[in-house]
């Protein structure tokens, strides 16, 4: 697994989170804070499978399958998805996250092959 986290260069105090490997463990508190996601970018094209990225407004470990995401994205088989949110998306908490077989809660499954994502956050 490797998560990797950047300042950005700007007035905005912003970061990017990067997951090159995203599975079905849930990556805890990845920004170390609270704040507001504007992007988020899903590559899949390493699947030929639909994928679902869940998000966890959670800055301690949740149970993947039984901790009810806060946000759930789909990822169709074979693409790469990029996903502007102009007001943010507010995590009280902290940013957690994984990558499943199954959308809703209880979906465990990991994927075949690499999922990577990258998020900005303030």
């Amino acid at each position: 697994m490797a998560i990797s986290r950047s300042p950005v260069v700007s007035n905005l105090g912003a970061f990017v989170v990067v997951d090159t490997d995203v599975d079905e463990n849930a990556q805890t508190n990845t920004t170390g804070a609270a704040g507001k996601m504007h992007l988020l970018s899903i590559d899949n094209t390493a699947n030929s499978s639909v994928m679902f990225v869940k998000f966890y407004d959670s800055s301690s470990a949740v149970t993947v399958g039984t901790t009810v995401p806060d946000y759930v994205f789909r990822a169709d088989a074979s693409t790469l998805h990029t996903l502007v949110f102009p007001e943010g998306l507010t995590f009280a908490n902290g940013f957690t996250h994984c990558c499943v077989t199954a959308g809703g809660t209880a979906g465990t499954g990991a994927p075949s092959s690499a999922v990577k994502i990258r998020y900005v956050t303030t």
